[in-house]
């Protein structure tokens, strides 16, 4: 007979934690878009006829994979109840996406060898095993003061400039500033953020929340820590903010360019007005997902433009999606060492390793993969054009939510493609990097080298 004692539970769970860390995030996610999706059928969860199995699923997906799309017009067809489980879900997905990023990133790091751990302590400020309460009570503190702060902002500006009662427009705040942080896009007007194009009390508050909340908690922790020191910044700090502040400057300068004269987005602005939309396009380009202009009416050239901003999307750990600024960071640092004929890839006075490069390259192909094949598939049985697919697709599996206009229109598998998609988005950069992380392993002896001929 075998006795087991709560210890000994215990560690038989963190064991199978350590074995399957991606099966038990699908798992709990999977749960809370079975709750949401139960909650938002409900008769009480909308303003008129309660909602299909379809669009109670797509919309909990699409609140707890913090992403925006939508095949409702999220204040007219949802209750204050159904507004308020949309809240909760989205802020369920943030949160349980910071945590879990980071919850991760130790037991990544417990996993390696002692000087591997060693390096990854000194790039990302891992916490131990042993402050990982601390980590999760920073996650929640950092969250509520963001979005307390813009809430309040919001709020005194829905009542002082438009009129709004105190209460809808406390509603008001609190819910664009969750959505706003959380990187979710979801918005309480019909028209997103259009109304209030040239107002910057209303967007670019949102826009600092969604920027903070990209960034990622280990870059949030560390700037706060290091604020006068920037030196001592980790690598993955330098090149997040780096990349972030390269991407916002110039998606503002493209968008200004692509969209200048556009009467149907900004061309009937003034100046410094097509300056904030543009700027306000840049910041949610990169996985936010509200808009202050109308997406559906921009230019080929920009959507394609989007679209790339969309892949590259946000920080490492942060609320926002695609393959990360530092997935993207090491894939160009890689390319342009190859090109100077350079043996190693640095950058900021360190050489990145050659497991990181590989797990870049394999994250950016596996995502182009998931992007291409569904938009081939799609593109083939819908009467849409390819370039609002692949907006649609890529803007899916980016958790962005910015959308040409076609979501609601698509037949009811297509929605349910695009609902997969969020799905794998929102998890698959995580687990995946964690996999590839976890399964490193040594040999103890090398094959023979040979050189196929490329290119």
């Amino acid at each position: 007979m075998r006795f087991s004692s709560p210890g000994g539970r215990e560690q038989g769970r963190g064991a199978a934690l350590q074995r399957r860390p991606g099966q038990l995030v699908i798992v709990g996610f999977v749960g809370a878009i079975t709750i949401g999706t139960l909650l938002l059928l409900l008769p009480i969860s909308a303003s008129g006829e309660s909602a299909s199995f379809m669009q109670a699923l797509f919309t909990a997906t699409s609140a707890v994979c913090v992403t925006g799309l939508i095949v409702t017009d999220t204040p007219v067809f949802w209750s204050g109840f159904g507004e308020a489980v949309i809240l909760v879900l989205i802020q369920i997905g943030g949160l349980g996406v910071m945590t879990v990023a980071s919850l991760l990133g130790v037991l990544v790091s417990r996993r390696l060898d002692l000087s591997s751990r060693l390096v990854a302590a000194a790039s990302t400020r891992t916490v131990s095993l042993g402050d990982v309460r601390r980590m999760l009570v920073r996650v929640v503190v950092i969250a509520v003061i963001v979005e307390a702060v813009v809430a309040t902002v919001l709020t005194v500006r829905f009542v002082v400039g438009y009129g709004e009662p105190f209460g809808r427009a406390l509603w008001d705040g609190v819910f664009h500033a969750v959505s706003g942080y959380n990187n979710a896009g979801f918005a309480l007007f019909s028209l997103s953020l259009m109304d209030f194009v040239s107002d910057p009390w209303i967007c670019v508050p949102i826009a600092v929340a969604t920027i903070v909340g990209g960034l990622g908690l280990p870059v949030i922790l560390e700037v706060l820590r290091e604020r006068w020191r920037p030196r001592r910044w980790s690598l993955h700090s330098k090149i997040t903010l780096l990349m972030t502040a390269l991407l916002l400057v110039g998606g503002t300068g493209f968008f200004l360019v692509t969209e200048w004269d556009n009467a149907a987005t900004m061309g009937t602005l003034s100046n410094a007005d097509r300056v904030l939309a543009s700027f306000i396009q840049s910041v949610n380009a990169r996985t936010a997902g509200f808009n202050s202009v109308n997406t559906g009416e921009m230019h080929t050239e920009t959507w394609l433009g989007t679209i790339i901003l969309m892949f590259i999307g946000a920080g490492s750990g942060g609320t926002g999606g695609g393959i990360k600024v530092t997935t993207f960071a090491v894939l160009g640092v890689v390319i342009w060492s190859e090109l100077r004929g350079e043996p190693d890839a640095n950058l900021f006075d360190r050489r990145i390793t050659t497991a990181t490069q590989r797990q870049a390259l394999s994250v950016a192909l596996l995502a182009v993969a998931i992007v291409v094949l569904p938009t081939l598939w799609m593109t083939a049985l819908s009467p849409f054009n390819v370039d609002e697919i692949l907006f649609e697709v890529t803007s899916a599996f980016t958790t962005t939510g910015l959308s040409t206009g076609i979501t609601a229109s698509l037949a009811w598998y297509h929605q349910l493609v695009l609902v997969l998609l969020m799905f794998i988005g929102r998890l698959g950069p995580i687990t995946l990097g964690t996999a590839l992380a976890l399964r490193a392993s040594r040999r103890l002896y090398r094959l023979p080298e040979s050189a196929p001929i490329i290119g």
